[in-house]
């Protein structure tokens, strides 16, 4: 378990990245949403001891990590949004490398590792060529391997499937999926999809502070009966934004689509529409506008 309590990060120049968080993270996959300049990133380096928080704790299962971060780091494994390697070394190497530094110095149990791992990750069949020549997605499998290392209890991805292509995202996913049934795995990002397939609890961060926790689908149960769904011409939509409480909005065929929030008919033209959790995601970004507009 990962426990967060009362977590807030304040940067020189006075931005309030992280306000006051307090998250109680389970086993299993859980997800973190959020759009850019959420914090996000500010949140996942600062649990993975990169960083200092301004005030507040967090604890993993019997270690302080902010008191004890070494501790941590023995049993963490990190996927930053964009990490750095050696473009002209064989993945086979480098993953060698890294085990080294990780502390896994005994050869034969270093080889076993590394060739688990490039298993594990479908990389073994191009475990001697350099990862200059990789795709976006088999880098992104190499970097899991990397974080696999030492069989690690707490398993931090910063948008991992951010620029992958959709075959190559499935089999991302269906990697963690395997991985994340014994272990804490937090999946940060912005793309509501990676949550809706693979996490049992999930959060939503905005504006630096915590504005939904809970299981995905009671989260889209809460919405039954309250999304509305409407085409519109596009010079309209400033007028339905000012009438209606309008959570998203998409082109369909040359007009737009809007989803509007409302316990009943909003008005006519508007059509019932069984929620998900996009709209659970931007329902909650909509509201967490309005206060940060009202304050």
């Amino acid at each position: 378990m990962l426990s967060i309590k009362n977590l807030t990060h304040v940067y020189a120049n006075g931005t309030r990245a992280l306000d006051n968080i307090t998250l109680e993270i389970p086993r299993g996959m859980f997800g973190l949403l959020g759009p850019n300049g959420a914090g996000k990133s500010t949140l996942m380096r600062t649990i993975s001891t990169l960083q200092s928080p301004t005030s507040g704790e967090i604890k993993f299962g019997d270690i302080d990590v902010i008191k004890e971060p070494e501790l941590l780091r023995r049993t963490l494994g990190y996927l930053p949004q964009d990490f750095g390697v050696y473009p002209r070394v064989s993945a086979y190497d480098m993953l060698d490398h890294m085990a080294i530094l990780k502390g896994v110095t005994a050869r034969k149990e270093r080889k076993d590792t590394v060739e688990t791992l490039l298993n594990q990750v479908n990389l073994w069949g191009v475990r001697k060529k350099a990862i200059a020549g990789f795709s976006g997605g088999m880098r992104q499998r190499f970097g899991i391997a990397q974080a696999l290392i030492g069989k690690p209890q707490l398993i931090i991805v910063d948008e991992p499937t951010a620029g992958l292509d959709p075959e190559e995202r499935n089999r991302f996913l269906n990697l963690l999926a395997e991985i994340g049934e014994n272990v804490v795995i937090i999946l940060s990002t912005h793309i509501v999809e990676d949550v809706a397939d693979l996490c049992p609890r999930m959060a939503v961060l905005a504006g630096g502070r915590i504005q939904l926790e809970g299981a995905p689908l009671d989260l889209i149960n809460s919405l039954d009966g309250r999304v509305w769904r409407k085409a519109i011409d596009k010079d309209a939509l400033e007028d339905h934004r000012a009438q209606f409480e309008v959570i998203s909005t998409r082109l369909f065929a040359g007009r737009t689509i809007i989803h509007v929030l409302s316990d009943s008919r909003p008005g006519e033209g508007f059509e019932p529409v069984t929620g998900n959790l996009e709209d659970v995601y931007f329902s909650t970004l909509s509201a967490s506008r309005r206060v940060a507009a009202a304050a």
